[in-house]
């Protein structure tokens, strides 16, 4: 294993524990509260050398919600991968267990810790064991509203009223994953327009450098769930179909003007006209120069 190993720490963490006292005290003053409650809360993003072991198990179920990159876990002897728009509930159990991100591309994650007096009862009912292994969901804006809503509430302060309002939280956000196909949320538009607009937006912006979170943010989208709707639209990936739309509009300029090749690739947002015709031959077949002088050519002929 790595000496770079750790818990936590992560730049733009957020984490919450809540006191054994706090949910003693709560449990005594409403029974039912007890069946089933958080004790822990956070988010890691882009969780470099995320790992944790916990040799005995763990008295809490662990709901992770995998948003981008991967992970994996292990219960027992089996192992399971977990990658983006994928969600894995670990059981409260005694068996071997430890989880972690993926060194090359290291997972973001929401995660809760709840458990209750009867959560071995939920977690049968639930179907939820050892072996049960990651399900897939496309993005939970649901649970992600529902998270923000218990971390607010208990960093905020550990009140009666606020981990009250926490825990029943947690039951719709539990549901959202078991019963996902009850919960899912299409787009505020169709994903035609919302492709449409995206990219127009590219064409507008041919001469800069953009990321898929830039156009996903656009939508209100994770950025792997905008990738899969424009996929599903065009056939391609969106930054795959920016760069096809630099290409054209390059070949464009390189018969429609007479300025230097270093200075379309500038027009199309290449910094490094090597690999600006790098990127050209490998769409094109041909070089930015030989393709200039084979389309004049034809110009003038005609």
């Amino acid at each position: 294993m790595s000496n770079f190993n750790r818990r936590d720490g992560f730049t733009g963490q957020q984490m919450v524990v809540l006191p054994n006292r706090v949910i003693n005290k709560i449990i005594r003053t409403d029974p039912l509260l007890g069946h089933m409650y958080i004790t822990q809360i956070g988010y890691f993003p882009k969780a470099l050398f995320h790992y944790r072991e916990r040799r005995n198990g763990c008295a809490d179920n662990i709901l992770l919600y995998c948003t981008g990159g991967k992970g994996w876990y292990i219960i027992g002897k089996e192992r399971y991968e977990v990658s983006a728009n994928q969600y894995a509930i670990l059981p409260a159990t005694d068996l071997y267990m430890r989880y972690g991100a993926d060194n090359e591309d290291p997972w973001t994650i929401y995660w809760v810790h709840f458990t209750g007096t009867t959560i071995g009862m939920f977690n049968k009912t639930m179907k939820i064991t050892p072996q049960r292994g990651p399900g897939s969901i496309h993005y939970n804006a649901f649970a992600l509203k529902l998270w923000t809503t218990m971390y607010q509430s208990l960093e905020k302060s550990h009140s009666r009223e606020n981990v009250i309002n926490a825990i029943l939280c947690l039951h719709a956000f539990v549901a959202s994953f078991l019963f996902k196909d009850m919960y899912l949320q299409e787009p505020a538009v169709s994903s035609g327009k919302m492709i449409a607009d995206t990219i127009a937006y590219m064409k507008e912006h041919i001469d800069q450098k953009l990321s898929i979170e830039t156009f996903a943010a656009r939508c209100n989208l994770s950025a792997s769930y905008f990738s899969s709707l424009f996929r599903g639209e065009t056939g391609k990936a969106p930054l795959e179909y920016f760069i096809q739309l630099k290409i054209h509009h390059a070949c464009t300029l390189l018969v429609s003007s007479r300025i230097k090749i270093k200075e379309v690739a500038a027009l199309v947002g290449y910094d490094d006209p090597y690999y600006f015709c790098r990127v050209f031959k490998k769409l094109t077949q041909t070089t930015p120069k030989k393709y200039m002088q084979l389309n004049l050519g034809k110009a003038q002929d005609e």
